[in-house]
Parts: structure tokens; sequence; C-alpha cells
């Protein structure tokens, strides 16, 4: 007769692919977001510097339109029209009430063209409407 009872040989053990699936995972998640996040400010635009220039935190789904020096309106790095600006504003404030924008002019842009902005906003009923600065410097 055999009384041993069936006894597992197999120990548990710690599975190493999956973990390492998941930090790859991870790791292309954040590098995308890091690309997204670079996208939507365009270079080589130099904001003003304000004295009461404060750092705040972002709102969730804020919309960042960038303005050359030339006049030009960018979001997410592309050239954009003010007709399609207007029809993109409309379709925000439509779907989500208090929509933040957040307006990103060159300190060489003309007081036209971030006025023309700040137009399609109001006609796009957009009302949470802030401006980029940077706090200035302070030199002794």
């Amino acid at each position: 007769m055999n009384f041993k009872r069936h006894i597992r040989d197999t120990s548990e053990s710690f599975q190493m692919a999956p973990m390492i699936d998941i930090i790859f995972i991870l790791l292309i998640h954040f590098m995308a977001a890091t690309i997204f996040a670079q996208w939507e400010n365009k270079l080589g635009i130099q904001v003003p510097a304000a004295d009461s220039g404060v750092r705040t935190d972002r709102q969730p789904g804020e919309v960042i339109i960038n303005i050359d020096s030339a006049g030009e309106i960018y979001i997410n790095s592309q050239l954009i029209s003010p007709e399609r600006l207007e029809f993109l504003l409309q379709q925000i404030a439509a779907t989500f009430k208090s929509q933040p924008v957040v307006i990103r002019a060159d300190s060489e842009t003309r007081h036209k063209a971030v006025i023309k902005v700040l137009d399609i906003c109001r006609q796009a009923d957009i009302w949470n409407v802030a401006f980029a600065t940077l706090p200035k410097e302070n030199t002794p």
C-alpha cells in the first residue's frame, strides 16, 4: 500500500517575463506622454515676463494656443487658420463647459493677433482664458 500523500515537488516561483512586459509598457506610456506634452508648445516662442507671473498647476484638458511673432496661430505645433480655430473651439465648448484655454503669445507678437484669438474664444463661448507668462528674474 502507498500511504504517502501526493506532494507537489514544484515550488511556487516569481515569474519575471510578465513583470518585464509591464515595465516596458509603462516605459512606452511615459515616453509617449512626454512627447505629446512637448508638441503642444510651439518651439521658438519667447513668452514675456511679468511681475505677477506665477506657475500654476495645469488643468486637465486645457487647450494651448500658440501665437508666434508673425501672428500665426498654432495648436499642437500645427499652423491653423482663424476659421478652423473657431470651429474647433466651438466643438470643444459644446462638449465641455468651462473649457480652459491658455494663450502663449510671443513677446514680439502684435496686439492685434492676440485680440483676434481672444475674440475667437469669445465667439466660441469660452470664458476660461489665461495667458502664459514667465516670472521676472531677480537681478541684483
